[in-house]
């Protein structure tokens, strides 16, 4: 079982500690973090390096951000092909632009709408985590874990 903690849009310029405390509470025992993207300062990715990391950059990131972090990637997770990507452009249409992005992935982790969401559509599951510490948009703040084993995957959007 590979457990799995998932962010995006942090938009932080610093490490607080209210992102501090979220680390300890849902990444430190993780086997694996993922950042879709947004993440704001180089800080917080060398904060977020020190566990097994993976991120890509997103529209509000500084060339700094850009140059230590990729727009989207691919990782195997248990078998699994998960793309990682941040999105751009309207909430309308989105997984359809982030899904031209990838060739046959099982799963797409995204961001960009700070809306949290898990769902399977043209044959992909589609997970973004919303946002743990920037301007939510579904009312409160979230985080997304994930499960990896022999039955697949399991999904969980946490309120923070």
């Amino acid at each position: 079982m590979t457990k799995v903690a998932v962010l995006s849009d942090t938009h932080l310029n610093t490490v607080t500690a209210e992102f501090e405390g979220l680390w300890r509470k849902f990444c430190v025992d993780a086997d694996l973090v993922l950042h879709a993207g947004d993440v704001v300062c180089e800080e917080v990715v060398r904060f977020m390096s020190q566990a097994y990391f993976h991120g890509v950059h997103g529209n509000m990131d500084p060339p700094e951000v850009r140059s230590m972090l990729p727009s989207q990637k691919v990782i195997e997770i248990e078998g699994m092909l998960v793309g990682l990507a941040h999105g751009r452009g309207s909430p309308e249409g989105l997984e359809e632009r982030i899904l031209e992005d990838f060739d046959q992935v099982d799963m797409i982790v995204y961001g960009h709408s700070h809306l949290p969401v898990d769902h399977v559509k043209y044959g992909v599951r589609f997970f973004n985590p919303g946002t743990a510490t920037g301007l939510c948009r579904s009312g409160e703040n979230t985080i997304g874990l994930l499960e990896f084993g022999d039955n697949g995957v399991t999904g969980r959007i946490i309120s923070v």
